[in-house]
């Protein structure tokens, strides 16, 4: 009697661990009943499929539970053993859902000190509202690079808060001094052994040896990160380093680089300079971060190779991270904003695949201005280009995750079988790439994995 309990207990016990990890695999009862599907009918509305440099002719597009199930010129008849939504489009343009590929969701809107010094609990609270501010500018999915928002997100999936889609890089890789080192100078040198605060709640890992490097790949993958993200170049807004600093050895990367390609998916570098990037590219990353200062050279080796190059439109203008004027970070800033223009013209005269991120860091006021920051593109590019990049385009490079892509399903792009995070705009943003910065009027309808987040149409 007394052993049948107790395998009884530790049945139990076992089941509530699983259901408190997410890794609950018992039936229960709820999920077993069957539900009738849900659809959503678009109609009458013109189509950017993420691709094309003109919308559509007037098209209609069904969804059925979170995949887009038709498109067509002609009516659509929705079967029979759904529960329809019909939205009246009205010429509107219908677009995918916008994507950020390069986001610190965690960081975005807290001044720097505060992060550094506060409760924890208070970063994740402010993140929370980030994110589901961000959802309804229309960004239905992040690729963060950098921060603690595991928990940010497992939240947003299991539908407690909303928030787009985040792709984690979990914790940013650092080596002592580098840009994602944010201890202060009189916690230096730092006890054998011991852990920062940024490093404890799982926004840095510092790592000086490539043994370490791969351990805390490891962990970041292990925590379900679906890239891995190091700092192989000095930063801005770090205290320690210049700008034209290299950061890490070749060997160090090298093992960061093994462990995400042993997990199927790929390591990425926060890199400036042509020295950093090119180490890098030596070890086998596949994507870049700013790159600002880099030269003909350079670009055209990560051309050759097929690199990804995730490019920010970064100008001294109203949506520059704010640093004191004179300090060593607003120094380092004005040299980095210097590369911006060359950057892009050689990402074009190269056709490297570029993505768009915008990195807003430390202010909440330039977090509200993610579609502009966006828009800002037209310096470089075609308004069809622009919007290509935020969804098709961001969209292939998410799809590098391979198997540690965090949803099954394709994003960027309205076709048939991919995934409905949808928006619907008041006009064609196209001919009026303006509309995207001003969402809460342009952005009547925002649909997330098939689920209508914000319907002003009735």
């Amino acid at each position: 009697m007394n052993t049948e309990f107790s395998r009884r207990t530790a049945l139990l016990g076992a089941g509530a661990l699983l259901t408190t990890l997410g890794l609950s695999f018992l039936p229960d009862s709820a999920q077993a009943q069957s539900k009738k599907a849900k659809g959503v009918l678009f109609e009458e509305v013109r189509i950017f499929d993420g691709r094309s440099e003109m919308l559509s002719k007037a098209s209609n597009v069904l969804v059925v539970g979170n995949v887009i199930s038709a498109i067509s010129a002609t009516p659509i008849t929705p079967p029979a053993d759904i529960t329809v939504t019909r939205i009246k489009g009205g010429g509107r343009t219908l677009m995918p859902g916008m994507i950020d590929a390069h986001t610190h969701i965690m960081f975005a809107t807290i001044p720097q000190m505060a992060i550094l010094t506060s409760d924890i609990g208070f970063i994740n609270v402010a993140a929370v509202k980030a994110a589901a501010d961000t959802l309804q500018r229309g960004f239905t999915t992040i690729r963060d690079m950098g921060g603690p928002c595991l928990g940010l997100k497992r939240g947003i999936d299991m539908g407690l808060v909303p928030g787009p889609r985040i792709w984690p890089s979990g914790a940013f890789i650092s080596q002592t001094g580098g840009h994602g080192d944010f201890r202060l100078p009189n916690e230096l040198p730092a006890a054998p052994g011991d852990f920062s605060f940024s490093e404890r709640v799982g926004a840095a890992a510092i790592a000086d040896d490539p043994g370490d490097v791969r351990k805390r790949a490891r962990e970041q993958l292990a925590l379900g990160a679906s890239q891995i993200k190091l700092m192989a170049g000095g930063g801005v807004s770090s205290a320690y380093d210049p700008l034209d600093v290299t950061q890490f050895t070749l060997e160090e990367i090298q093992a960061a680089v093994g462990a995400a390609e042993n997990w199927g998916t790929y390591a990425t570098v926060h890199a400036y300079t042509p020295k950093a990037v090119q180490q890098a590219l030596k070890a086998g990353v596949k994507c870049i971060e700013h790159g600002n200062l880099l030269d003909d050279a350079t670009v055209a080796t990560m051309a050759e190779m097929g690199i990804w190059w995730c490019l920010q439109p970064f100008l001294d203008d109203e949506d520059a991270t704010p640093f004191a004027e004179g300090s060593a970070n607003r120094k380092k800033q004005l040299q980095m904003f210097s590369g911006t223009d060359n950057a892009y013209a050689l990402a074009k005269k190269h056709r490297i695949k570029t993505a768009w991120g915008t990195d807003t860091l430390f202010d909440a006021k330039v977090a509200t201005r993610q579609g502009a920051q966006l828009s800002k593109l037209t310096r470089w590019y075609k308004p069809a280009e622009v919007l290509k990049m935020a969804t098709a385009d961001n969209g292939e490079l998410l799809a590098l995750s391979g198997l540690r892509s965090p949803y099954e399903g394709k994003l960027g792009v309205i076709e048939e079988g991919a995934l409905a995070d949808i928006l619907l705009v008041d006009g064609d943003p196209i001919a009026d790439i303006a509309l995207i910065e001003d969402p809460g009027k342009n952005f009547p309808i925002i649909m997330k994995d098939g689920e209508l987040v914000k319907n002003n149409l009735g």
